[in-house]
C-alpha cells in the first residue's frame, strides 16, 4: 500500500469513514457480544519541523541506533530466537561501507519446523475469541504509535533509506493504520450475513480460516506493508510464515517484537528470514500450504504462481491455495491542455521522486499536451533543480536519499547509461549518479517523440521519468496508446484535466489501465480506510489492501441453515 499523506497535520478521519455496528464473534468460548470496536480512524503525523519535540526524539533515536551498527536481526519460531548458521551482510544504502545488519538464513529444517510450530498453534488460535484477537492489534498500534515510533522510523531511515516523513507515513502512521483499520475491516466482513429468510429457519455465515497456513512474502520498500502482509490473515484466525525482505530485515524484526509484545502467540506468526528459493520449495512443497499473501517484482510473483499451479496439478494441497499478490507499476499521468499545470508539475515531482522512485505506484510516464508542454517542462526542471540529496540521518532536510542496494543502483545506472546515449531521448534534467559513497540516483527525465519507446514500458523502480509531448488535437487517440502502454501493468494512473468531459472520457477509456485511478491527484495518493489498493493485468491481482476484500480471501465462509420446526412429512403439496 503506497501511502502518500499530506505535509500539514491531519486530524482523525473518523468521520469520513464508515463507524462499524455491533459485531458478532464466531468464537465457541465465553461470550464476547455484542461489542463495537473503537471508530476506525488514520493516524496523524507529526511534521518534524526544527526543534520540534517530535524531531529531537527522532534525531535521538537514530544516534542511538547508529552507535549500535551492526544491528542484529533473527530467526524466530516457538516465540525464540534460533541459531543462525549462514547470514548476508545489509549495508547502509546510505554509505555501503558500513554494515547496517545481517540477513540470517534458515535452514531447510528450520523453515519446516517453523511451519510445523505454527500447524500446532493454529487449533488455539482460530478458537480465540475475534475481540481478543483484534484487541493484541489494538494494543499493537499503540505501541507502534507510542513506544515504538521513533524506533521504528529510525530503523526504516537508516535501513531503507528514507527520509523522516517518508518513514513516518510509513513505519508508524501506515503500520499502525493497518493494525487497527484491519481490525475494522473484519467486523464489517463478520457482520456480512443472509438478510432474507423464511419463517422458522435461520441462515448465517461463519467465515473460518483456512485450514493449513498462509505463506507471507513482504517487500524492502515499506515497512508497514510487512505488518500488512500477516496481520490480516493472522486477524482471522490463520497462522502465517513470513518471509522479510532482505532489505528490511531489521525493521520487520521490531515489528515481530511488537506483536510479540501485544500478546500475539508465539507460533502464531512464524518470522523466518531465508533464502527465497529454498522457503518458497519448501512452503510449497507442503500439504498445508494454504494461501500466498504476496507483495513484490511480478516476474517473482509469476514463478511462485507457477509453482502453486504445479502443486495444484500433482495434488500436493487439501485445498486450492488463495494466492494475493501485488507486484509492479508503470504508472502514468495524463495531463490535458485544461490542467491546473503548477499543481500538476508538483504532483509529478512528487509521484516521481519521493522515496527515489521506488513504491510500486511511482509515475514513471507522463503525457503533456503541446499547448502546456512550455509551461510544464519549465516548472518541472525548475522543480527538479531544487530537489535536495542527501543521506536519510545526517541530512534530515533532504528530499531524497539513496536507492535500496547495489543491485538497484547498478540497473537503473545501465539505464541512465543507455538512455544518455539514445538520439531519440532528450535529456531534460538528472542523468547522473554517483556510487562513491552511498547509492545515489539523481533524479532524471527523459524527453522522446515516441509514446512507445521503451521508456514507457520498461519498470525501473527508481528516480526515472518519461515524458511524451502530444498534439492538443491528438487527445483522445492518444488514450489508446496510455493503455496499450506500461508494460503490461496496470497499478496506479492518473488524468489532470479541469474539463468534465475529458476527465470522464479519460475515466471510461483507461477503465481497465489502472486499479487505483486519480483525477487531479498524483498516482501515490492511496490511505488505508479511503483509498483501497490494488492493480490488475500484470500488476497483482487487485484484491484491495486496505479493505475488507483482502480479508476475504484468507476465510473460507460455512453457510450453516438451522429449522427450528419438524418436518411433517416427505411428499410435495403437489402430490396430494
Amino acid at each position: 500500500m503506497a501511502s502518500s499523506r499530506l505535509l500539514t497535520p491531519r486530524l482523525s478521519t473518523s468521520a469520513r469513514l464508515r463507524p462499524v455496528s455491533l459485531a458478532r464473534s464466531q468464537a465457541r468460548s465465553k461470550a464476547t457480544v455484542p461489542f463495537r470496536l473503537p471508530d476506525p480512524r488514520n493516524e496523524p503525523n507529526p511534521l518534524y519541523t526544527r526543534g520540534s519535540p517530535e524531531r529531537l526524539k527522532i534525531e535521538e533515536a537514530l544516534s542511538k541506533l547508529r552507535a549500535q551498527l551492526p544491528v542484529q536481526s533473527n530467526i524466530y519460531y516457538n516465540g525464540k530466537t534460533q541459531q543462525v548458521s549462514k547470514s548476508w551482510d545489509q549495508p547502509l544504502p546510505a554509505e555501503h561501507a558500513t554494515s547496517f545488519t545481517n540477513y540470517p538464513l534458515a535452514t531447510k529444517e528450520q523453515i519446516s519446523t517453523a511451519i510445523e510450530s505454527a500447524l500446532a498453534a493454529k487449533k488455539d488460535w482460530e478458537n480465540t475469541p475475534f475481540v481478543d484477537r483484534a484487541a493484541i492489534f489494538l494494543k499493537a498500534a499503540e505501541l507502534v504509535t507510542g513506544k515504538y515510533r521513533y524506533e521504528l522510523i529510525a530503523a526504516t531511515m537508516l535501513g531503507q533509506g528514507k527520509n523522516i516523513w517518508q518513514a513516518e507515513i510509513d513505519a508508524a502512521a501506515e503500520l499502525a493504520d493497518f493494525f487497527r483499520l484491519n481490525c475494522n475491516f473484519a467486523a464489517e466482513l463478520y457482520e456480512k450475513q443472509p438478510t432474507r429468510g423464511t419463517d422458522g429457519m435461520w441462515s448465517r455465515l461463519e467465515y473460518r480460516p483456512l485450514e493449513g497456513f498462509v505463506y507471507a512474502v513482504s517487500p524492502f520498500n515499506f515497512t508497514a506493508l510487512g505488518g500488512s502482509l500477516l496481520s490480516g490473515p493472522a486477524l482471522m484466525g490463520n497462522v502465517v510464515l513470513w518471509k522479510p525482505s532482505p532489505s528490511n530485515i531489521y525493521a520487520s524484526d521490531l515489528i515481530y517484537k511488537i506483536l510479540l509484545e501485544a500478546g500475539l502467540p508465539p507460533n502464531v506468526v512464524q518470522f523466518v528470514p531465508a533464502d527465497a528459493e529454498e522457503i518458497t520449495d519448501v512452503a510449497l512443497a507442503h500439504r498445508d500450504f494454504a494461501g500466498l499473501n504476496f507483495i513484490g517484482s511480478s516476474d517473482v510473483f509469476r514463478s511462485i504462481y507457477a509453482k502453486i499451479g504445479e502443486g495444484i496439478g500433482k495434488k500436493t494441497y487439501r485445498e486450492f491455495p488463495r494466492v494475493v499478490g501485488e507486484t509492479s507499476g508503470k504508472n502514468f499521468h495524463l495531463i490535458h491542455n485544461t490542467a491546473d499545470i503548477p499543481s500538476a508539475v508538483n504532483h509529478t515531482i512528487r509521484g516521481a521522486f519521493e522515496y527515489q522512485g521506488q513504491k510500486c505506484s511511482a509515475t514513471s510516464r507522463a503525457y503533456i499536451p503541446e499547448s502546456r508542454a512550455e509551461e510544464f517542462l519549465s516548472l518541472l526542471k525548475a522543480g527538479v533543480k531544487d530537489i535536495t540529496i542527501g543521506n536519510p540521518d545526517k541530512d534530515m532536510e533532504a528530499f531524497m536519499g539513496p536507492v535500496i542496494h547495489r543491485r538497484s543502483f547498478d540497473k537503473i545506472k545501465s539505464v541512465i547509461d543507455t538512455s544518455n546515449n539514445d538520439p531519440s531521448l532528450k535529456l531534460l534534467a538528472g542523468g547522473t549518479y554517483d556510487d562513491s559513497v552511498g547509492f545515489y540516483v539523481n533524479p532524471t527525465v527523459y524527453q522522446t517523440d515516441s509514446p512507445d519507446h521503451r521508456l514507457f514500458n520498461e519498470e525501473i523502480f527508481g528516480p526515472v521519468l518519461a515524458v511524451h509531448i502530444y498534439p492538443d488535437a491528438e487527445w483522445s487517440t492518444l488514450l489508446s496508446k496510455v493503455d496499450q502502454a506500461g508494460g503490461g501493468f496496470a497499478l496506479t494512473g492518473a488524468v489532470f484535466a479541469q474539463d468534465r468531459k475529458a476527465v470522464r472520457e479519460a475515466e471510461d477509456a483507461l477503465r481497465y489501465s489502472a486499479g487505483n485511478f486519480y483525477i487531479n491527484c498524483k498516482t501515490t495518493a492511496a490511505l488505508i480506510g479511503q483509498q483501497s489498493f490494488g492493480g490488475a493485468r500484470a500488476s497483482g491481482t487487485n484484491d484491495k489492501a486496505g479493505s475488507s476484500d483482502m480479508l476475504r480471501r484468507f476465510t473460507s465462509p460455512r453457510m450453516i441453515k438451522e429449522e427450528f420446526f419438524p418436518l411433517d412429512g416427505f411428499k410435495y403439496p403437489s402430490n396430494h
